[in-house]
């Protein structure tokens, strides 16, 4: 039992982190980019419209609207975990 515990927090773990990684990465390979001559408007618009993205998940607030794709996708890695358990111990038997 302990086992399936460490595995739905380590896929919990994993779900959440994925988005948000994801997120912020593209956030930070876009801020670099706006330093390059002739990429800042760019850079900067691509930067607003994800930004504007996540304010429709948070209310009007970007980091909320991080927080709340990555507990959304962090369930639905609960789930699918949970699946693949019951799933495995059903096909095992």
């Amino acid at each position: 039992m302990s086992n399936f515990f460490l595995s739905l927090f380590l896929a919990a773990s994993m779900s959440f982190a994925a988005p948000v990684v994801l997120i912020g990465f593209m956030l930070g390979c876009l801020n670099i980019s706006s330093y390059v001559p002739g990429f800042w408007d760019l850079s900067n618009q691509l930067s607003l419209q994800i930004l504007d993205f996540l304010a429709v998940f948070g209310n009007g607030k970007p980091i909320q609207g991080i927080l709340t794709l990555g507990f959304t996708v962090s369930i639905v890695g609960i789930s699918l975990d949970a699946l693949n358990f019951y799933r495995y111990q059903s096909l095992r038997d």
